[in-house]
């Protein structure tokens, strides 16, 4: 009938178009309608916080939904993530450290402008006959028993349609949260704000040094999510299609006030105070501003993600963590995905029960392992050292285990991830622990990473394992024997890494003995003798691992 429909999404952003591609390419003969309340096109501006794609996110877009065509065409590619140090050299791009791959990735990622993005993917899903409907503003969902009614407004006329499922994919208006009281908030007092410039911002051009530019290929620094750090902050310079580019500040307000950048004026002058290089570009460019946006406390949890009732919250509606990382289409990628899922199954006759309580539990599991890497991590974003290690091992941990997860269709493997999260010993608990006491040696840290560490190269993939763990993400898929393998192996691998950059640090801090016993799950740069864990085990010496995280480490050399 004309008014019922199998999935009725609330919002044509991101994650509501998204996964009406996903649901429409699976199963082909699905009713499904995107009520979306802007009443034309999205503006080519920055309206959303963030542009750039990750490893996950990106195999999401590129094979699940088969748009690598499309994305290799209209937008641009990126040359990974680049991080700049040494606060002491802000006025000197080639003396800060710098993070960043020379070449580019075996895993392709993009700069994406959500604007183009969006209007194109609302064509797509028209294209695949989804009824797609702007201008459309929802007014109520009432929850039935078989079928749920939505009633929205469009050009002023209210309407009611019946559906089976409802996927909440309203960003942070978040209609069924609030409807039905499910928000939660995350203790992570993080604020943006963010503009776009027409004008090509290359930081290549910002030194003549030769030394600097021989480091990467000519053109690649500008193709990277530059990040320019500081205690307490980052800012993001990324390129975008048309020679624009997108500029954001992401600060913790405990060290900086929002009230000092919540404006244009205000932003253009806190760069140009905290980051004097790039201010004095930008005072070049004011008249090239487009636009201007600003969020406060961007991250939240939520108490629900997918019901027994038949409804879904996807995208910002449900969980946010931060930009840093760029993460947030990964967790549209995995939220879409488990989704998908739970409808597939309903509308194949099905029970779902156990199936929607179990993906709920995997996806705040995922949640709750990721958003420790930035809690009470800000303060450290102006040490050198310590931010090398903390994204190398972040970066390790996110390729071994999550990417892994993902590119081989395991989040929806129910037997497989039963054996994966069931226990205190169960890998990815064990990984959420020792993620959690690397976090803590971070923390602890900070007191003893004093140096001024300048005019220095890292590229990730100069440490062997990081290039594999990577390389790993790009092969075919394997059997659940051969995943469960290589979870296992990357398992251990992170073990060691904690544990041997764990003498490293001692021994930097404290003088202590690179042979010393270490058990990762309870070991303490202030010597906490209370930490106890289940997963306890002490490590002794890994050559390899020691061998190649000294090619990230830029303190002397243990004797």
């Amino acid at each position: 009938m004309e008014n019922q429909y199998d999935v009725t999404i609330l919002g044509g952003g991101l994650a509501g178009l998204t996964v009406s591609l996903q649901l429409k390419q699976e199963k082909p003969d699905i009713k499904i309608l995107v009520l979306e309340k802007r009443e034309d096109a999205a503006p080519e501006a920055a309206f959303k916080v963030g542009e750039s794609t990750v490893e996950l996110g990106t195999h999401y877009l590129r094979e699940v939904l088969g748009l690598k065509d499309y994305l290799d065409a209209e937008q641009l590619p990126k040359h990974g993530l680049r991080f700049f140090f040494s606060p002491q050299h802000k006025d000197e791009i080639h003396k800060r450290v710098e993070l960043g791959p020379t070449f580019f990735l075996p895993v392709p990622s993009h700069q994406i402008d959500r604007g183009i993005f969006e209007n194109d993917l609302t064509k797509m899903s028209r294209d695949l006959k989804n009824d797609v409907r702007l201008n459309a503003k929802v007014e109520n969902v009432a929850i039935g028993d078989e079928t749920h009614e939505v009633t929205y407004k469009k050009d002023g006329e209210s309407k009611t349609i019946s559906t089976r499922w409802v996927v909440d994919a309203t960003g942070r208006a978040s209609f069924l949260k609030r409807k039905l009281n499910f928000a939660e908030p995350f203790e992570h007092k993080v604020n943006a704000a963010w503009f776009r410039v027409d004008f090509k911002i290359d930081i290549d051009t910002w030194s003549d040094d030769e030394k600097w530019h021989s480091y990467v290929d000519n053109g690649l620094r500008h193709l990277s999510t530059v990040h320019l750090m500081d205690k307490g902050y980052w800012v993001w310079i990324i390129p975008l299609t048309e020679d624009r580019t997108s500029v954001g500040i992401v600060a913790d307000e405990s060290i900086h006030d929002f009230k000092d950048y919540n404006t244009l004026e205000k932003s253009l002058a806190w760069i140009s105070k905290n980051e004097p290089q790039f201010g004095k570009e930008l005072d070049q460019l004011t008249d090239k501003i487009l636009d201007f946006k600003l969020m406060k406390h961007f991250a939240h949890a939520s108490k629900e993600t997918f019901s027994t009732d038949r409804w879904a919250v996807v995208g910002e509606s449900g969980l946010f963590t931060d930009p840093f990382y760029s993460p947030g289409t990964d967790f549209i990628s995995i939220g879409n995905t488990l989704t998908a899922d739970l409808i597939q199954h309903d509308l194949n006759g099905e029970d779902i029960f156990y199936r929607t309580k179990f993906h709920a539990q995997v996806f705040r599991a995922l949640y709750d392992n990721w958003m420790p890497i930035y809690a009470n991590q800000y303060p450290l974003w102006g040490s050198s050292q310590i931010m090398i290690s903390k994204i190398m091992w972040d970066w390790a941990s996110y390729w071994g285990l999550n990417c892994l997860l993902f590119l081989n269709n395991s989040l929806t493997n129910l037997e497989l991830m039963k054996k994966l999260v069931a226990g205190p010993k169960a890998l990815m608990n064990r990984y959420g622990e020792l993620s959690l006491q690397m976090q803590r040696l971070f923390q602890d840290w900070e007191a003893y990473d004093t140096a001024d560490l300048t005019d220095n190269y890292v590229d990730p993939f100069d440490v062997e394992f990081m290039k594999v763990l990577q390389e790993d993400i790009v092969e075919k898929q394997v059997d659940d024997a051969e995943l469960n393998r290589k979870l296992i192996e990357n398992m251990e691998l992170l073990e060691y890494f904690a544990a041997e950059l764990f003498r490293l640090v001692s021994n930097n801090a404290h003088g202590t003995s690179m042979d010393i016993p270490v058990d990762p799950y309870t070991m303490s740069l202030n010597n906490d003798r209370t930490l106890k864990s289940k997963n306890s085990k002490e490590l002794g010496r890994n050559s390899y691992v020691a061998k190649e995280l000294l090619n990230q480490w830029m303190y002397p050399e243990p004797e």
